[in-house]
């Protein structure tokens, strides 16, 4: 792969995990056996208030670990629909986060990338992001899993974005941040 435009040459290929490889919406499976008629919607609300929490935060310079934004933006949601529930019922939720669906070619495309140094960068925790790539066994085609943890913000802060120089040792112009 060359950089269009440049004489650079990528040498790392660097996803998103949630939403790009992973998909979110296979919590609705959860969400709906859980609450049912509602498993669709709280996925959806869900998803769009832990975004506006970590971008929030990222502004204010007040960081907390993701698994904490999302069950904080799970709870949020459940009580703007006026649904009550146990944390038995919220820990079974917050655990499907830790076991997503991955998208359909996300296999064969990372395996057909062999060559390039591949990593994930995500706003996950590092206990998440670990879980998950365990479970779906891409800690086998994956070089690394860069949490955003380590910079205490959120992306798009361009300080979530260094991490990958500093975690493969690459410059960014060697970079294709998917």
């Amino acid at each position: 792969l060359q950089a269009a435009g440049a004489a650079v040459t990528i040498k790392a290929v660097v996803f998103d995990a949630y939403g790009t490889l992973y998909d979110i919406q296979s919590v609705a499976t959860v969400t709906e056996e859980a609450f049912p008629g509602h498993g669709d919607i709280i996925t959806q609300l869900w998803r769009i208030k832990q975004l506006e929490y970590t971008w929030l935060r990222s502004l204010m310079n007040r960081y907390e670990d993701f698994s904490a934004v999302t069950r904080h933006s799970l709870a949020y949601t459940l009580r703007l629909l006026g649904l009550r529930c146990h944390d038995a019922v919220l820990d079974r939720i917050m655990g499907k986060y830790l076991d997503l669906d991955l998208y359909p070619g996300v296999r064969s495309t990372l395996e057909a990338l062999k060559g390039y140094r591949l990593a994930i960068l995500s706003n996950g925790s590092p206990d998440m992001l670990d879980a998950l790539t365990r479970n779906t066994s891409l800690d086998q085609l994956l070089e690394a899993t860069i949490s955003v943890d380590r910079a205490k913000t959120f992306k798009p802060r361009p300080e979530a974005y260094a991490l990958i120089q500093s975690g493969l040792g690459v410059n960014p112009s060697e970079v294709m941040f998917v």
